[in-house]
């Protein structure tokens, strides 16, 4: 049964989207609400994420997620904010929150909840349909599909496997290809956006071999779109990649992510191929002390493990 805001109203108007939970999305990104609000409150209410799981996804405490929701559900109340399904033209008015519910659900996924990863692209398609013509629609697809296509490979041992050791045989291949045709149509459509970008890296990583300074160039057009830390250490890892490690780790230690349990894993991973040792069995152990995911624990302890030997 699903979990819905207090103070909704109890009927909608007449339906204007085919699929009925991409209906209730649409309804929850309600714009009165801040940007964030909308996509916190319809990922607690429809998407299936505890508080955690969204904080962890605003890389935030949980506490300030569970407060922002409260302030959200009582802005609803006070403001008497009326939840109905929005009119045609309406929609492209919370289109941006409806593919940031989307986007997370896929990424809580990916992290090893296939369920969730499933009704993401599901949502992705039905988004299409009704939007035939948005590319960051489309873009959004595209990167669901390439990243899901490598699922198989992704573990092994109920341990996290690292993209360049995966078995790409595993990978399915008619996925990836109507992926890229997703974000053919993206670029034909002339989209340059968050999506899209991400769709065309995802797209490179699905190469052998992998065009990593293409793969930094793009990480640092997304940062500039988005502003975003997380992706600027994206791209110190692709730096890293095309050959200039001492230049990644110069990036990495710019970033504000202490909280971030990837920058510490990044971090290590660059120190070890600096030979830096013993820096990279404290950064290792910061990571450990952040992570979440067993499967990823495991692969930290692991790598932990090798620089004793």
């Amino acid at each position: 049964m699903l979990e819905v805001p207090d103070a909704v109203e109890d009927t909608v108007g007449d339906a204007t989207i085919p699929d009925e939970r991409l209906e209730l999305i649409f309804t929850c990104c309600h714009p009165a609400l801040a940007l964030d609000a909308q996509v916190a409150l319809t990922l607690r209410t429809l998407g299936g994420l505890t508080t955690d799981e969204i904080a962890s996804a605003f890389l935030m405490p949980e506490a300030t997620m569970a407060k922002r929701l409260v302030r959200a559900k009582h802005k609803i109340r006070d403001a008497g904010i009326p939840f109905r399904v929005p009119p045609p033209h309406l929609l492209p008015d919370r289109l941006a929150a409806v593919l940031a519910v989307v986007y997370l659900i896929f990424n809580e996924g990916y992290g090893g909840r296939g369920e969730l990863a499933a009704e993401a692209i599901r949502l992705g398609r039905a988004l299409a349909e009704l939007i035939p013509d948005e590319p960051e629609v489309r873009g959004l697809l595209a990167l669901t599909l390439l990243n899901d296509a490598r699922r198989e490979a992704r573990f092994a041992d109920d341990t996290v496997v690292l993209l360049r050791d995966q078995d790409r045989s595993l990978w399915d291949h008619r996925q990836i290809e109507q992926g890229r045709a997703e974000l053919d149509r993206a670029l034909a459509l002339r989209g340059r956006g968050p999506y899209v970008i991400q769709a065309a890296i995802a797209s490179l990583h699905t190469d052998d071999p992998q065009d990593w300074p293409q793969i930094a160039a793009l990480y640092g057009e997304l940062a500039r779109v988005t502003g975003s830390p997380v992706v600027e250490l994206n791209r110190a890892a692709a730096v890293a990649e095309a050959g200039d490690v001492e230049a990644a780790l110069a990036q990495v230690d710019e970033l504000d992510l202490d909280g971030y349990h990837y920058l510490h894993a990044t971090r290590a991973e660059l120190l070890r191929r600096l030979d830096r040792i013993d820096d990279a069995r404290a950064a290792y152990g910061r990571a450990l002390e952040l992570v979440r995911s067993d499967r990823e624990r495991r692969f930290l302890e692991r790598r932990l493990a090798e620089l004793a030997g």
